[in-house]
């Protein structure tokens, strides 16, 4: 049973850019960028002549004249400051396309710990899964990594990449992807240093993975998969969950979690990644912990101060507008959202909070 696990974990993904090209694979990738969208303009432009643009797109991926256009980018400031990239439409129907074809490869070989951006996983069921570790395990160590997104090394990327993939159109296209990321978040990340490296090296290597892609989305899973393996092959705790840059570690012994956290950092040292000085910590479990937005108690759970304060602020600035000028509101938007929050907060103790929040809030 092992040898056949160990020989399954070796496969290389090969010979497939010919079905990634395809006209078949282009056109499921398409309606899969514009479910949601297809009453914007981007993909309503694209829509006009979607066959046509999409033959075209195929020829170019073939021949590799593909050349990704340039991102919108825009601030957002909750629940943190944040650069978002929105890339062209065409270019996330070619995001799609590689997506489609290497992440039944990667499904296949994924952590069962790693619930960020993936089919049956999300937020509801890793705190679900943090939660047990919250009530049943003595200690914990939060994993917080610094700035990650902006963070990734683009070589050490491409090279966690090629150690799975072998098919050369598909590193090629994926690669192209990586370095259509080149300066956007440049100045978004502390420079750091690493073994080896001398004082001009941070600024000689291209770092950032654009948020907003799915691609970054994916290509995050791929890069951290390295660290959720030597979690679970070398560190082995009792009790293991990851999403997307935040990671838990659960044991009934705060000295092997001590011992685990000089393990993950030089790990991550190899990946060009660190981990947060303040913010990574072990913990007893009883004292709960903030994950994904909400408190884990072993009791109870809680929504997180931080979330109730931006929902807030949200409910005041809809009133504002709706004051102002009630035609500039869009209430299907703004019920939408009101839901969304609803629905979230229903995961933990809340209904109490619920109705005190939403007192009022008639707009």
């Amino acid at each position: 049973m092992l040898a056949r696990g160990v020989q399954r974990m070796a496969k290389t993904l090969r010979n497939v850019y010919g079905r990634l090209c395809s006209f078949e694979n282009l056109w499921e990738a398409y309606r899969k960028a514009r479910r949601g969208k297809r009453y914007g303009l981007p993909a309503a432009w694209f829509d006009r002549d979607a066959e046509t643009r999409l033959l075209t797109l195929r020829d170019e991926l073939l021949e590799r004249r593909y050349r990704p256009g340039v991102y919108h980018n825009f601030v957002i400031r909750e629940p943190k400051r944040r650069v978002v990239s929105a890339a062209p439409f065409r270019d996330r129907v070619v995001h799609h396309a590689l997506v489609n074809v290497l992440e039944p490869f990667y499904e296949a070989r994924f952590s069962s710990a790693s619930y960020a951006c993936r089919k049956g996983m999300g937020t509801h069921a890793a705190m679900e899964r943090a939660h047990w570790g919250v009530r049943n395990v003595k200690y914990l160590l939060k994993g917080d990594l610094v700035k990650f997104f902006p963070s990734v090394d683009h070589a050490v990327m491409k090279g966690v990449l090629s150690k799975r993939v072998g098919d050369a159109g598909v590193l090629w296209l994926a690669e192209t992807i990586i370095d259509s990321g080149r300066g956007i978040l440049e100045g978004e990340c502390p420079p750091m240093w690493f073994a080896g490296d001398d004082l001009l090296a941070p600024s000689a290597r291209e770092r950032g993975l654009p948020i907003g892609n799915l691609t970054s989305q994916f290509f995050a899973n791929v890069l951290l998969d390295e660290l959720d393996r030597f979690v679970e092959e070398r560190v082995k705790p009792r009790h293991y969950v990851r999403y997307s840059d935040d990671c838990l570690l659960f044991d009934d012994d705060a000295g092997r979690l001590a011992e685990a956290k000089a393990l993950i950092t030089e790990r991550l040292d190899g990946l060009r990644l660190k981990l947060h000085p303040t913010k990574t910590a072990v913990r007893a479990s009883g004292q709960g912990v903030v994950f994904l937005g909400f408190r884990l108690l072993p009791q109870t759970r809680r929504i997180a101060r931080n979330s109730i304060s931006r929902f807030r602020r949200r409910v005041r600035r809809v009133r504002a507008a709706t004051r102002a000028d009630r035609r500039s509101v869009d209430f299907g938007r703004v019920m939408a959202s009101v839901r969304g929050w609803v629905v979230h907060a229903s995961n933990a103790n809340t209904h109490a909070l619920v109705r005190e929040v939403l007192r009022g809030s008639v707009f």
